[in-house]
């Protein structure tokens, strides 16, 4: 099957591991930006502040009693006059974590594919660019009934137990394993940042329908980390529907969306113009670079822009 979107083996409701693990193709186009301080512990392919033999060349000082003679730069030795040595600056992997709502705001969407499978793609793309870049990936994928946490490891071992989280959402039916789920982001980010070590890179995927204690996560998240937030927008949200009465259900109660009236489409779009300034805002506070997808436009490209415009910053 293939969505509109041009997506094979999805119908824009859920999403199948065949078509996760086939992005890993289209997933060599993005780029993860290399910034922010690399302070993890492990060998790996980001230089850290830290210096000593490793492989990347940093400066030649002068000898000090205890330097490595193996080091010494005999170039710079001859021309200054005096013993020099080379200093070098260890590249080390960066732990990279994922933290993907799958909650029941994000399984919704008016064109194409529901919230939740444009987060579970980008996600996907997200890991496979990880792992090809030789970090660690970890990450936390949660509903309101059940979530699913992998701790970083190397290679596809980080990235698969997501791929697979992802592929059984919701995971309230699933067995998917993990543990219970979170009452929301809040929940969720707050229990992630218990576990980000300094020097990650952490990326939030969700819709950030709910916003409340987001500063306390933000700065949790941000103060030593790397932060990127991808939002996942439905062009419904952004502006009420024609005059009319629109019957809206949550698969087990029905109620209704009244636009006849000018007052209320205008109190409908000012609603959510107010969160979009409140994200923004956050994203100023503490800083972090905000990345925005849509649920009718294809997740890989625009994906690929937001990450261009964060490296261009």
């Amino acid at each position: 099957m293939v969505s509109r979107d041009g997506t094979a083996g999805s119908d824009g409701v859920r999403v199948t591991l065949a078509e996760l693990l086939g992005l890993r193709v289209e997933a060599a186009r993005l780029r993860i930006a290399r910034r922010g301080r690399i302070l993890a512990t492990r060998h790996g392919g980001h230089l850290s502040r830290f210096r000593g033999r490793g492989m990347e060349f940093d400066e030649a000082r002068p000898y000090q009693p205890g330097d490595d003679p193996r080091n010494m730069d005999w170039r710079v030795t001859a021309r200054a006059g005096q013993p020099h040595v080379k200093c070098f600056r260890e590249e080390r992997e960066r732990p990279v974590w994922l933290l993907v709502d799958q909650g029941p705001t994000m399984r919704f969407a008016s064109r194409v594919a529901f919230k939740s499978v444009v987060a579970a793609r980008a996600a996907a793309l997200l890991g496979w660019s990880v792992t090809a870049g030789g970090d660690r990936l970890g990450g936390l994928v949660f509903d309101e009934a059940r979530h699913l946490e992998q701790r970083p490891l190397a290679r596809t071992a980080g990235l698969l137990p997501l791929l697979r989280a992802l592929a059984a959402a919701p995971l309230s039916g699933e067995g998917t394993g993990g543990g219970g789920g979170f009452t929301g982001l809040a929940a969720a980010a707050d229990h992630l940042a218990r576990r980000v070590r300094p020097g990650s890179l952490v990326f939030l995927l969700s819709d950030f329908a709910d916003l409340a204690a987001a500063d306390a996560w933000a700065g949790r998240l941000g103060a030593g980390s790397e932060l990127v937030l991808i939002q996942v927008v439905d062009p419904l949200e952004r502006q009420a529907p024609p005059p009319g009465r629109y019957p809206v259900s949550d698969g087990r109660q029905i109620g209704w969306l009244d636009t006849r009236s000018a007052a209320a489409r205008r109190a409908y779009a000012e609603r959510f113009a107010e969160r979009e300034a409140r994200l923004v805002e956050l994203t100023r506070r503490w800083p972090a670079h905000l990345v925005r997808l849509a649920t009718d436009a294809p997740v890989g490209p625009a994906l690929a822009r937001g990450l261009a415009a964060g490296r261009a910053r």
